[in-house]
C-alpha cells in the first residue's frame, strides 16, 4: 500500500488547497449569517473541570498548576456546550461559537481528535426553529462553496431541497421494531423485549447487550446509512433515555426534544430543546458516568458550577454542527483530513 505524502508536502497541499479555501468561504459566510441575525459570537475556554458527561466520549486530560505548585486536573472540552449554556444563564440571548474541540479515541474518515464545532443557542425559542436554521445553513454553505449538491462517497443530497423529517419510532418501524413499546413514560426500558425485536430484524444480540447497545447497533447498521439521500433528513423524537441533555417532549414523555441532521448518510448536527432542571441533569450525568465506568473503567467529574448556572438558565434551544463534515460534503472530500488546514500528526485511518 502506498503511504500518502504528509499534508505539508507542497504538491499535496496544492491538491488540498481548493477545499481549504472553500472552507474559509463557508466559515466567513456562516459568521456573517449569524451576525445579521443578532447572534453574538462567543469564545468558550477549551480547558474545563469536566469535558462533558457522555458515556462514550473520551477526553484529553491535563492539569493546571497553582502558584503554590499544587496541581489540579482539567480537561480539553469535547464541546463548548456547558460554557455556552452558562452564558445563557448569565443573560445572553442568542450566541454562536466556532470552537476547537477535542475527542480522544476518535480517528477515521469522519472523525479527528481535534475538530471544529459550530454551536448556536436561542434563549426563549423553540427547538423547531433550529430545524429552519439548519435549512438555511446548508444552503448558505453550498452557495459559499460554489456547489449545488452535497456529495460523500457516491451519495448525494440537495442542500436546497425541503428536508425530510423522520421520527425514531418511524425509522425503527420500517424494520419491524416497535421502539416506543420498549420505553416507559419514566424513561425506563424493556431490554429483553427490545432484544427479541432486534434479533427478529436480523441483527446480532449478545447476552450482555444493554438496551442502549442495541439501540445504537440498529441505528448505525440499518438506519443511518439511508438517511439524507437525495435530500437532508431530520431524525427527531429520540427516546428520552438517549437524550441526556434534552428536555422531555410535552406531547409524549417517552421521547425528548432532540433531533439530528443527516446528509449523504453522514450525521452533521445534534440539537436539543435544552434541559434546565439541575437535579434531573445531575441524575442523568451520574447514570452516564456509571455506564462509562462499567465500560471503560473511568468517569469524569460533574461540573458543579454548570449545574448551579442551569438552575437560572432560561428555556432555550441549542445545536452543535460539525463544521469540518459540512465542508467535506460541500467539496466532495472523502476524508475529514482533506478539509483541515493542519491535521494532527500521527497517521490517518
Amino acid at each position: 500500500m502506498t503511504v500518502p505524502s504528509p499534508w505539508w508536502n507542497p504538491d499535496r497541499h496544492a491538491d488540498r488547497r481548493p477545499a481549504l479555501m472553500a472552507r474559509n468561504r463557508i466559515t466567513a459566510a456562516l459568521r456573517g449569517h449569524f451576525s445579521e441575525r443578532d447572534f453574538v459570537e462567543v469564545e468558550a475556554a477549551c480547558l474545563q473541570v469536566s469535558p462533558g458527561n457522555e458515556a462514550h466520549l473520551s477526553a484529553f486530560a491535563t492539569e493546571i498548576l497553582g502558584a503554590d505548585g499544587v496541581s489540579h486536573p482539567l480537561y480539553l472540552h469535547t464541546s463548548p456546550e456547558f460554557a455556552c449554556k452558562t452564558l445563557l444563564a448569565a443573560g445572553e440571548r442568542r450566541i454562536v461559537s466556532f470552537s476547537r474541540v477535542f475527542r480522544n479515541r476518535e480517528r477515521g474518515p469522519l472523525h479527528h481528535p481535534e475538530f471544529t464545532m459550530l454551536e448556536w443557542y436561542r434563549a426563549g425559542e423553540d427547538y423547531t426553529q433550529l430545524m429552519r436554521d439548519c435549512s438555511e445553513t446548508l444552503a448558505l454553505a453550498a452557495e459559499a462553496a460554489g456547489t449545488r449538491i452535497l456529495i460523500h462517497r457516491g451519495r448525494e443530497a440537495d442542500p436546497f431541497a425541503p428536508f425530510e423529517c423522520l421520527t425514531l419510532a418511524e425509522a425503527f418501524s420500517k424494520l419491524g421494531i416497535d421502539l416506543l413499546a420498549t420505553v416507559g413514560p419514566d424513561g425506563s426500558t424493556d431490554r429483553d423485549g427490545f432484544a427479541a425485536s432486534v434479533a427478529e430484524a436480523g441483527l446480532r444480540v449478545a447476552a450482555d447487550d444493554t438496551w442502549a447497545d442495541l439501540f445504537s447497533r440498529v441505528l448505525v447498521a440499518r438506519i443511518e446509512p439511508g438517511l439524507g439521500l437525495g435530500r437532508p433528513t431530520i431524525l427527531c423524537e429520540y427516546p428520552v433515555c438517549e437524550a441526556a441533555l434534552a428536555r422531555p417532549s410535552p406531547c409524549d414523555p417517552r421521547v425528548a426534544e432532540r433531533f439530528e441532521l443527516y446528509a449523504c448518510g453522514v450525521e452533521l448536527a445534534n440539537a436539543f430543546g435544552e434541559l434546565t432542571d439541575p437535579a434531573e441533569q445531575r441524575r442523568r450525568f451520574t447514570l452516564a458516568m456509571d455506564e462509562k465506568e462499567r465500560v471503560y473503567g473511568e468517569r469524569y467529574p460533574i461540573d458543579e458550577a454548570f449545574l448551579e448556572a442551569l438552575a437560572i438558565m432560561p428555556e432555550a434551544s441549542g445545536i452543535a454542527l460539525g463544521l469540518d463534515r459540512l465542508v467535506m460534503l460541500c467539496v466532495g472530500a472523502p476524508h475529514i483530513e482533506d478539509v483541515l488546514w493542519t491535521p494532527v500528526t500521527g497517521g490517518r485511518s
